[in-house]
């Protein structure tokens, strides 16, 4: 009788070891997926208020209303966190700058210093769960060999001592343990196609972070209303 060859054959004859590898997979399979769906929709949220963000904040009457714009249109916070760090380092005292190891210090160093650490900061929020992606792609496919290794393995000994080799014998768990290779491309492959396309996402969002930072430290020390962003984003 021939036997059937299946994901669920196969998990019902493997051992521990195996079903732990399945289990890795789509544990991995089901974390990528969130981590996707998650920043995707954040990215989304981004690009459909990104445009009207920098329209409202430098047509308004004043820096106050420009900031109470911006905190209403931007919905992921980045923009209006950077300039309300902008406009709060700008309007220090100026007896701050005349304590301790920052005496001295211009007040556009000052504010120079506090968009610096900010857009850092930033960095790291937008960039969080990459790692996570990337580890994915890169070990995924590796678990899988390591489960059709271990597959392959198993058929071979059940084998041991046979005198007469039966292809149905052997077909089937090496086709089985074979289903854990592509389980390992399957979670691998969309984790490095998304890592790829929200790194290039994050690298566009930080070059606008920066113009506007520029934007913003020559308005706060010259009062000029420089608007450097292309149209249209």
């Amino acid at each position: 009788m021939n036997e059937q060859i299946g994901l669920l054959s196969f998990l019902e004859r493997s051992d521990f070891i195996a079903q732990s590898v399945a289990l890795l997979l789509l544990a991995l399979s089901l974390a990528s997926w969130w981590v996707i769906a998650a920043r995707m929709v954040a990215q989304l949220r981004l690009n459909r208020c990104r445009g009207r963000i920098f329209t409202a904040f430098w047509s308004a009457p004043s820096l106050d209303q420009a900031l109470a714009q911006m905190q209403m249109d931007d919905r992921s916070g980045l923009f209006f966190g950077l300039a309300e760090t902008a406009a709060s380092a700008a309007g220090m005292p100026a007896r701050h700058q005349e304590q301790g190891i920052g005496s001295g210090v211009s007040n556009s160093e000052l504010l120079t210093r506090a968009m610096r650490n900010y857009i850092v900061h930033a960095q790291a929020r937008i960039e969080s769960g990459l790692t996570f992606l990337a580890s994915v792609g890169s070990t995924a496919p590796f678990i899988g060999l390591f489960g059709t290794v271990w597959g392959i393995y198993h058929a071979l000994v059940g084998l041991a001592g046979a005198t007469h080799v039966v292809l149905d014998k052997v077909a089937g768990p090496v086709g089985e343990a074979l289903i854990m290779t592509a389980a390992g491309l399957f979670v691998a492959i969309p984790a490095v196609l998304a890592y790829n396309a929200l790194n290039r996402a994050n690298r566009l969002i930080l070059a606008q972070l920066d113009g506007f930072a520029h934007d913003l430290h020559a308005f706060l020390m010259t009062g000029a209303r420089v608007n450097t962003m292309p149209k249209g984003i």
